[in-house]
């Protein structure tokens, strides 16, 4: 018989202290959803801006001035809510139609605030590139899809042709794909691998690995936890904080400090937008190509004081709370004061169409937000909170946020998921529908 050979020892590796952490059972009480009206109206005050700000690039581009273009020349790709005819109507501040055929081109004032923000897209070409070098770095593979930061856009600030104004300026930093379908990290820089919760510590009392370091926890008005979540948030809390940027596939799958890991990525990509909030639909395709570990969905629903899930404009939308003093933007970057421009604009145009209709006084309330937003005192905060919840609909029947739970196992629990948002989501604003018919009428006349 052969001689048995000794069996070499296992190779093993010296564990660091999140390993040494005890994995503690997960949450599995149901953490209540509450309404946020404040944060709801970060997220309902953006109403149209997306496709407001693809037809305006669509128009802005176009070659020689004076821009107009034929009407069904604008991008199908446009996610207009309604007709394109009819969703132009409502902003005759920014967009000027011609009949015959009929033709939209901008209006003077909607040029003069694209050549502000084409100046400040040149004065933060260095900023963006940093952010979305980060972004880079957060994705295990170093390369995410074109399209789907093509998508990401607007929320980090990205000029309409950043693949050609952009990223050729930085080839140290980005590369793209022979087929063109990636972008790649090129060169990971350390001294950028530094989360904004990493900052936040360094500046309030110091950081090293394997702290931990707590996020910033706050609730909407009438939010309790049960005496159970509450222990459970306290100890999650005391947990190591790894950095997202690390790399955290030796952690112990389902346990909470891979929890922990999971809303530190979270945390950080939305720190790294711009408006400090993302649909929910988008950072769910972001946290697979992140390879965030299953259920990451649930993270969002068992976390209300770091993320709140707003139900506004018939989608979701996922708010980092901390960033936000009530509805303000606690730091604005100056795209946003851009952004602010354009809803002032959009605005101008409805406040005009409701003193057409007898509905001035409202209009010329939502117009005074809007100045405020851009960096005007307000005189009050809890006047703030009942300027804009005066015509706001009753407050939604309390949910239950960890419903988004079971949608992380399989596609038909997602659509149920689907359904019971779209079933929670408050109707339009009953002005709004009143603008929606008078522009049909329009329509129909013309």
């Amino acid at each position: 018989m052969r001689a048995l050979l000794p069996r070499l020892p296992r190779r093993q590796r010296r564990p660091g202290p999140e390993l040494r952490v005890p994995a503690r059972g997960l949450l599995e009480a149901r953490v209540p959803w509450v309404r946020d009206r404040a944060l709801d109206h970060v997220v309902e005050r953006e109403r149209h801006l997306v496709p407001f700000l693809l037809a305006k690039d669509a128009l802005l581009s176009a070659a020689p001035p004076p821009h107009a273009v034929p009407l069904h020349s604008l991008p199908s790709t446009i996610p207009f809510p309604f007709r394109p005819l009819r969703f132009l109507r409502l902003y005759p501040s920014a967009f000027a139609l011609s009949p015959h055929p009929v033709a939209v081109s901008p209006t003077p004032r909607l040029a003069g605030i694209h050549s502000a923000e084409a100046q400040v897209l040149d004065s933060t070409r260095a900023d963006a590139a940093d952010r979305l070098l980060r972004l880079l770095m957060l994705a295990p593979a170093r390369a995410l899809p074109l399209h789907l930061v093509a998508r990401l856009r607007l929320d980090l600030g990205l000029a309409p042709d950043f693949p050609r104004s952009l990223l050729p300026n930085y080839p140290d930093y980005f590369a793209l794909s022979r087929d063109g379908a990636l972008l790649e990290l090129v060169c990971y820089r350390k001294d950028l691998a530094v989360s904004a919760m990493q900052s936040y510590a360094q500046r309030t009392g110091g950081y090293k690995v394997g702290d931990a370091v707590p996020f910033p926890l706050s609730f909407p008005r009438g939010f309790e936890l049960d005496k159970k979540v509450r222990k459970w948030l306290d100890d999650w809390q005391r947990l190591p904080y790894i950095s997202p940027y690390e790399d955290g596939s030796h952690l112990t799958p389902r346990s909470d400090i891979t929890e922990k890991r999971t809303a530190a990525v979270l945390h950080e990509v939305l720190s790294l937008t711009v408006g400090k909030k993302m649909e929910k639909e988008v950072l769910v395709k972001l946290g697979e190509a992140l390879r965030l570990p299953p259920g990451f969905r649930k993270v969002l629903a068992r976390h209300p004081g770091i993320f709140y899930l707003s139900h506004k404009l018939r989608t979701q939308t996922v708010v980092l709370r901390e960033s936000f003093r009530r509805h303000m933007l606690v730091d604005k970057h100056p795209m946003m004061g851009i952004r602010y421009q354009y809803l002032h604009l959009m605005h101008m145009g409805q406040e005009e169409a409701g003193k057409r209709k007898g509905k001035g006084r409202k209009t010329v309330r939502g117009e005074q937000m809007i100045g405020e937003e851009f960096g005007a005192e307000g005189e009050n905060d809890d006047e703030e909170d009942e300027e804009y919840d005066d015509d706001e609909e009753e407050d939604m029947e309390a949910g239950v946020a960890s419903g988004d739970e079971d949608s992380d196992d399989d596609d038909d629990d997602e659509e149920g998921e689907k359904e019971d948002m779209e079933a929670g989501v408050a109707s339009r604003d009953e002005d709004s529908d009143d603008e929606d018919a008078d522009d049909t009428d329009h329509a129909a006349k013309g």
